[in-house]
């Protein structure tokens, strides 16, 4: 049945609803300065939301804003990113009783208060259908943008002010108890981490009474993997059947090592080494002390740690937790660089905690089980977070069909 409400809404067009629409403007860092007026960017425009990140904060001039003849924008002014992600997004400027301008990637609306409650113009920003319209007008293949042109076009369901207003009333409301019931189940989800390392803390930290051994001392084959070749991205390395792992790779695997998004031929495998099945690797630039286990044979490169270890010494499972109970200390080691790093030296210098094998594994036991359980909690406040977003889009699907 045909909502009858919606009958009534007229549908305008942004360019219909507005006193002012136009891009930021271009501004090149020779033009920047230390103070002065604050230049806002695609990285301030939230989906719906302002972010101040004032840290970032870059200024120009007052003579440069003269010279370039820049559009101020004002408290109540929409901006609306033209760049992912997501593309369209919009935020309102608040008061921060400072002058501003914005960047050329970035478009200024500025509505008529006559026609539309610029608030209600930032809620329709958030829906599905706002951004299935802008997907549909969107431009560029390996990067997705839309032109001022033709955001002017997007049309927007507009009923009365009075109903406006209502839709936002509704929507504030409705979306201040949202996101408090998001933040709960962040919060949870964050504990439940939490109290993962904290118990895996506990059982690995400060056991003084435990054998001092360095990781080497426990390995039939201990050190960084090899990718001799310079550059290292010449395409005549890769294409072939040798799994090349990277420090991405490790970082998502969770424990296992299950995939791989790059392969060596024969001669990338020449200037390498093919490390085997079972192997512990760990991070030691970019994402530094992560680790986790191949699956399969594979090369990597010196960005890597590769341990294979004596099973009649040690379980690679106990090695795993020590190293992510000691992650903290390592991570310290690669700070005040350009980029973080550790090296081979820090775990050949390391000693860790290592008790008899058998307690080896009654320690792996009882980690994999509350592991599990951990792994349980993380998925119901996952689900959780996700069924709070989706809520948002069925509200905001109500709201603009007509039907709060």
């Amino acid at each position: 049945m045909p909502n009858k409400t919606l009958e009534k809404w007229e549908e305008k067009t942004i360019k219909q609803l507005s006193i002012l629409i136009c891009d930021g403007d271009w501004i090149e860092s020779k033009n920047q300065s230390q103070s002065g007026i604050r230049l806002i960017q695609t990285g301030n425009v939230g989906n719906g939301f302002y972010k101040d990140k004032p840290e970032n904060s870059r200024y120009i001039s007052e003579e440069t804003f003269k010279k370039l003849n820049c559009t101020e924008i004002f408290s109540g002014d929409c901006l609306v990113s033209r760049l992912p992600e997501p593309l369209g997004r919009a935020c309102l400027i608040p008061n921060k009783n400072e002058r501003m301008i914005t960047a050329v990637d970035c478009s200024i609306i500025r509505f008529n208060d006559k026609n539309i409650i610029p608030k209600y113009f930032i809620y329709y920003s958030m829906s599905n259908n706002y951004h299935n319209k802008i997907i549909n007008l969107s431009t560029g293949a390996t990067r997705q943008r839309i032109s001022r042109k033709n955001l002017e076009t997007i049309t927007i369901p507009t009923p009365n002010l009075k109903e406006q207003q209502r839709i936002v009333k509704i929507l504030d409301e409705a979306f201040e108890n949202i996101e408090k019931a998001k933040q709960n189940a962040l919060q949870n989800l964050n504990n439940a981490k939490e109290l993962f390392e904290s118990y895996l803390t506990s059982i690995l930290i400060n056991k003084d009474n435990w054998d001092k051994k360095k990781l080497s001392d426990v390995a039939i084959d201990f050190g960084r993997g090899r990718s001799r070749h310079r550059p290292r991205n010449d395409k005549k390395l890769y294409g072939g059947q040798y799994p090349f792992i990277q420090t991405g790779d490790i970082r998502n695997s969770n424990h296992l090592i299950t995939e791989y998004s790059q392969t060596y031929n024969e001669i990338g495998l020449a200037q390498s080494k093919l490390w085997p099945k079972g192997t512990l690797c760990i991070t030691i630039a970019a994402n530094i002390a992560e680790t986790g286990v191949l699956t399969f044979d594979a090369c990597f490169p010196d960005s890597v740690i590769g341990c294979v270890f004596d099973e009649t010494k040690t379980n690679i499972d106990y090695v795993e937790y020590l190293l992510q109970s000691f992650k903290t200390i390592l991570q310290a080691e690669g700070k005040g660089s350009a980029q973080d790093n550790i090296n081979l030296g820090t775990f050949e210098k390391y000693s860790f905690p290592f008790p008899d094998k058998i307690k080896q594994d009654e320690i792996v036991d009882k980690l994999n089980c509350m592991r599990t359980n951990i792994a349980k909690l993380e998925q119901i406040y996952e689900q959780k977070i996700k069924d709070l977003d989706e809520l948002k889009q069925s509200i905001l699907q109500k709201a603009f069909n007509g039907e709060l």
